[in-house]
Formats: C-alpha cells, sequence, structure tokens
C-alpha cells in the first residue's frame, strides 16, 4: 500500500501553484505554511549519511522544528518529556476537559491571543477556586490548549491535567482527593461559564477587541452584550474523563497528547490538485471513522485556523506546578506524602519513547536496508526556495 500524502508535499504544492493567493493570511500563517513546506527538504539543507549496514549514502534533510508540522512534534515531545518526569507524584491524576460555545468562534478567530488567554485563566481560576474551597489545598493544574475538531473546523477547548489533591493551605499537610471523584462537574461549568463571560466584558469595556468584517457590528454594545446573552444560555460543555490509573499513565498520555496538531501525516489519505482527502471520526455519528474530502484551498484554509499567536504559549502550569517555586512545592508534597522523587518505570518510559520515535520517525534510519546505521559524512547548506504566494509582511 502507497503512503498517503504529508502535509509539507500538500502545502508545497499549494505554494508552488499559488493556490493560497486568495487567501486571507496573516503573516504568522504564511510563515508558518512556508516553514512546513520547506521541512525535510534540501530548502533547509541538511547532512550526507554513509549507511554502515549496507554501505549506501542517504541524505537527510534538516526539520523545520515549527510547533505546527507533525514532523517535528516528535523530538519536541520528548524534550518535553524528560523534564516532566520529576514533577510527577504518587497521587490520582484527573482529566477534565473546558470547551467554548461556538457562538463565540468568530470572535475568537479575530481575537486570539487575548481569548485564548482568557480561556486559560477561566479554566485555570475556576478548579484552583474549587481546590481551596473543597479541598482546603492548592492543587497542580496543567493545561494544555486545542484549537481544532476532527474536521479541522473550529473547536475551542483546553485539556487539563490535575492533581488528586494538593498541599493544605496552612502547609503542613496534604489534602487528598476521593481516587474516583474530584469536582461537581455542573458547578465548575457554571464558574466557568460566569468567569469567562465576566473577562469578555473586561476586555470589551478596555476597549480591547478587534471586530471587522461579518463581526464588525459586534462593536456596538447593545449588539456585544446580546452576543454574551446567546452564550450564557446552553450550559457549558466541561468534560470529566475517567481517572489516570497512575502517574505512568499520566506520563504516557502527555507525552502523545500535548505536542498533538491539528492533523497528523497519518490522517492524510489522498492529495491532488484540486482537493485533499483525510481520515476522521464523526464523534455525532458513535466515533465512526469517515473520509472528509475538501478543495485544496479550503484545506489550508482550515489548517491555518490552527496557527497560533507567535510565542504564544501553549502548555501551562497553575498552582503547585506554577513555574515559580516549583522545584520547593514538589519537594514539601513529597515529604508530606513520605514519598521520594519519583523514578519512573524504565520499561514503561522505554516503551513511551519507543512508540514516540516508530510513529513520528524522530531518528533517520536508511532508507535502503532500514537500519539505524548511518554515520555523518557531510553538511549539506540550504537552497533558495522560490516561495510564491503573498510575501510574509502581507496581512
Amino acid at each position: 500500500m502507497n503512503p498517503g500524502p504529508t502535509l509539507g508535499q500538500i502545502l508545497r504544492s499549494v505554494i508552488e501553484a499559488n493556490a493560497a493567493r486568495s487567501l486571507r493570511l496573516s503573516p504568522q500563517q504564511w510563515k508558518t505554511l512556508g516553514a512546513l513546506a520547506a521541512c525535510q527538504t534540501s530548502a533547509l539543507g541538511g547532512q550526507v549519511y554513509y549507511c554502515g549496514a549496507c554501505g549506501r549514502e542517504h541524505f537527510v534533510a534538516h526539520s523545520c522544528r515549527n510547533r505546527h508540522c507533525p514532523a517535528c512534534q516528535g523530538a519536541r515531545a520528548l524534550e518535553w518529556l524528560e523534564g516532566q518526569e520529576a514533577a510527577l507524584l504518587p497521587i490520582p491524576y484527573f482529566h477534565l476537559v473546558f470547551t467554548l460555545p461556538h457562538v463565540l468562534n468568530g470572535l475568537i478567530r479575530q481575537n486570539r491571543h487575548a481569548l485564548y488567554n482568557l480561556l486559560f485563566a477561566a479554566a485555570s481560576q475556576t478548579l484552583l477556586e474549587f481546590g481551596r474551597q473543597r479541598l482546603k489545598a492548592q492543587i497542580g493544574i496543567t493545561v494544555v490548549l486545542h484549537t481544532w475538531s476532527q474536521n479541522l473546523l473550529d473547536h475551542y477547548h483546553v485539556h487539563c491535567i490535575v492533581t488528586g489533591g494538593g498541599l493544605a493551605l496552612e502547609g503542613r499537610r496534604w489534602r487528598s482527593s476521593p481516587g474516583h471523584y474530584l469536582f461537581p462537574i455542573r458547578a465548575l461549568s457554571r464558574m466557568f461559564r460566569g468567569k469567562y463571560l465576566a473577562g469578555l466584558k473586561a476586555l470589551f469595556d478596555a476597549d480591547q477587541l478587534r471586530f471587522h468584517g461579518q463581526i464588525e457590528p459586534l462593536a456596538r454594545p447593545q449588539e456585544f452584550f446580546g452576543l454574551l446573552r446567546a452564550a450564557a444560555q446552553p450550559n457549558w460543555v466541561v468534560y470529566a474523563k475517567r481517572p489516570f490509573a497512575g502517574p505512568q499513565q499520566v506520563l504516557a498520555y502527555l507525552s502523545r497528547y500535548t505536542h498533538r496538531v491539528a492533523i497528523s501525516n497519518a490522517r492524510l489519505l489522498r492529495a491532488d490538485a484540486r482537493s485533499v482527502s483525510f481520515a476522521y471520526k464523526d464523534y455525532a455519528d458513535q466515533s465512526r471513522r469517515k473520509v472528509m474530502t475538501l478543495e485544496r484551498g479550503e484545506f489550508v484554509r482550515r489548517f491555518c485556523l490552527h496557527v497560533l499567536p507567535e510565542r504564544f504559549v501553549k502548555i501551562r502550569h497553575y498552582g503547585l506546578l506554577g513555574n515559580r517555586q516549583r522545584y520547593q512545592r514538589l519537594e514539601r508534597a513529597r515529604q508530606l506524602l513520605g514519598a521520594v522523587r519519583p523514578e519512573p518505570d524504565p520499561a514503561s518510559v522505554l516503551a513511551i519513547k519507543t512508540a514516540l520515535v516508530r510513529v513520528l520517525a524522530v531518528l533517520p534510519r536508511c532508507p535502503y536496508c532500514h537500519q539505524p546505521a548511518l554515520v555523518l559524512l557531510r553538511e549539506v547548506p540550504p537552497e533558495r526556495w522560490p516561495r510564491r504566494g503573498p510575501p510574509l509582511d502581507s496581512s
């Protein structure tokens, strides 16, 4: 069976054919498309390797290391994973998902930086307040932003990994949550909705939101507050998944999930001069696997919906796991739990890393004999790759 196309191949063909010229993309989106299109090609240079197993030479192109690139996220996930192992505690962990209603999608598209930050703040503050009120403790939270649905449309939500307990507010003991239950979901949903809508109103009152094109009428207070009322009507979705079986399961989840991008190469099935076909799960139809075909420009437009603002941090830690004095808080937690610094099971960690390497092709292998026996011969400088389409400083 022939492998499907890669995202880089699709984007290269789109740029070379000027097929994305009609799209209204930001400079950051054009910069991302260019990086992903050049990834693992001679445009970025590379190295020539000699295979000690079969005796042939092989050119390995440099990667773009862009955080939106499915071919590069394996290495980044492995690097990030190394820094998270020491933060694990021998306690239950919970997984909650906070989702914004789709009625806000148009507003979020034009105010990504501010409204993504507000999503992080509303979700984390809700959980921290529940920790203080219900457990009388400071819990730990890792929050990961995802912006896509399986069909590449807007679906703004954050995944939260939450410690099952926390440091007591007086700092002298560890307060545990029940192993099967953390906080009431309906109460979390109501507080989350209130915090997010209050934050939206504060941004509007401070004139920190933009309104262009179809949403320009929302610049008028009457229209904007009508949007807030419409958003407040439904119950907001806060979903609690089953608790993790233990710290090692958390480690496996984080290594796979935190560096996920809008679409992986494995989901891409076919591409030609007009269209792109990819696999997706239809959650409205019992998660059945289906195939969606989009016109090539529409595929690129949908992918670009999920390009993050420049330097935006998509993985954040709060409370017990907050970056400031994190080490001291974790050491205190271990003292109170009577635990030593965790040493992850080597077999489990090796299995996680091996799976990532296999799936994401992190390490170069000889394309002829498939053995990891490559020896570096020489560096190859980058070639000048012709960028077609709008310049990077376009708006």
